[in-house]
């Protein structure tokens, strides 16, 4: 079989450094906030980022369009003799999956001896970044690219994503809830408990009030739809809207009620961060179900 690399979007928050360390590549979902645009080569900190959201700027993103995602995939088929396999954001919430299926399909037409495979991950944030991370180990263990394709479409559906938000207005900004929703949850201090599903959408799971219950209720949902899983999940994937003391607080309330120990905590990066906004903790494992 062809040596093959992996591509993922920056929507998988995975920190640069794994991202180095693995040899992955990068599309690159940009974001314009007050009047700048950003990109992977050219990112804004992301405390700063959040920061400017504080502060009442507000952030536009962009989905991949198919001649961008054709120019990456060409860069590499014309450094490389190589085939790719690309993780990509969840089609639920994005257009660029399917730009990036219209670029692998034009791009092997001049290619022909080449494969460019595109898998819907369903997933956003570290939730994709988990199934990259699954991809990483499976690639080290010597699985060859239609293996790894074949296992991430077996188990996609069990990539647990649970989170909550801390300001109502940003899922109100971006169409999730009513504008009179937001108003009244706000004055009752209304947290949301929201998950992706099957199609890769995002829903609402349950409502409470006062941060520390939704928090808490990340990982009441994670016992309900661990199942089978429980003794098989490695590491447990969280990230966050610059609150990392909140996602900590996650990840000792697991330690405590499940034996976990290994964990990756980092940041929603701003792609995500611009529509779920600053205080959202995200919580991501491998699951009976989503």
């Amino acid at each position: 079989m062809k040596e093959f690399v992996i591509v993922t979007d920056t929507t998988t928050d995975l920190p640069r450094e794994y991202v180095e360390k693995h040899h992955l590549y990068m599309m690159s979902l940009p974001y314009t906030l007050e009047g700048t645009s950003y990109t992977w080569e050219n990112p804004m900190p992301v405390k700063e980022f959040y920061d400017k959201m504080r502060a009442g700027s507000l952030p536009t993103t962009s989905q991949a369009n198919p001649e961008e995602a054709a120019t990456l995939y060409e860069s590499i088929l014309k450094e490389n003799d190589v085939d790719i396999l690309h993780i990509a954001f969840s089609s639920g919430l994005s257009g660029s999956f399917n730009s990036c299926r219209i670029a692998a399909a034009d791009v092997c037409e001049k290619y022909p001896d080449r494969r460019i495979v595109v898998v819907d991950s369903l997933a956003a944030t570290l939730g994709q970044g988990l199934l990259v991370y699954k991809a990483v180990q499976l690639k080290e263990a010597g699985k060859n690219l239609d293996e790894i394709a074949v296992w991430l479409e077996e188990n996609k559906y069990h990539l647990v994503h649970n989170f909550t938000v801390d300001d109502l207005f940003h899922l109100h900004r971006g169409g999730r809830l009513s504008k009179t929703a937001a108003i009244v949850g706000t004055m009752i201090n209304l947290k949301p408990v929201l998950h992706v599903d099957d199609e890769g959408h995002l829903v609402m799971l349950s409502k409470v009030r006062g941060r520390k219950k939704s928090l808490i209720g990340l990982v009441d949902c994670m016992e309900k739809q661990l199942g089978d899983w429980k003794d098989k999940n490695d590491i447990i994937f969280i990230s966050h809207g610059d609150c990392p003391e909140d996602a900590q607080f996650v990840a000792d309330l697991i330690k405590e009620r499940f034996g976990y120990e290994n964990f990756m905590i980092g940041y929603i990066g701003a792609t995500i961060g611009a529509h779920s906004g600053p205080g959202t903790v995200a919580l991501f494992y491998m699951g009976d179900h989503r």
